[in-house]
């Protein structure tokens, strides 16, 4: 259980730095519906898909460190 909440801070980190680099250039990322959002003023790139994605990814890392 510990692995899959230090899971959520690489996984976060990862879906927003793909997100980031992929819906600057206008693009959804298909399966992945990358989503824009305006945070006081400021454009955040993000896609929940992914974030599952690489979050299960990094738990799945960690569980093998363990």
């Amino acid at each position: 259980m510990i692995a899959l909440i230090k899971a959520i801070f690489p996984g976060a980190f990862l879906s927003w730095l793909v997100s980031t680099f992929v819906g600057t250039e206008g693009s959804s990322g298909g399966l992945l519906n990358i989503q824009q959002y305006v945070v006081h003023g400021t454009t955040i790139h993000f896609s929940w898909m992914l974030f599952l994605i690489a979050t299960a990814l990094a738990w799945a890392l960690l569980k093998m460190m363990d």
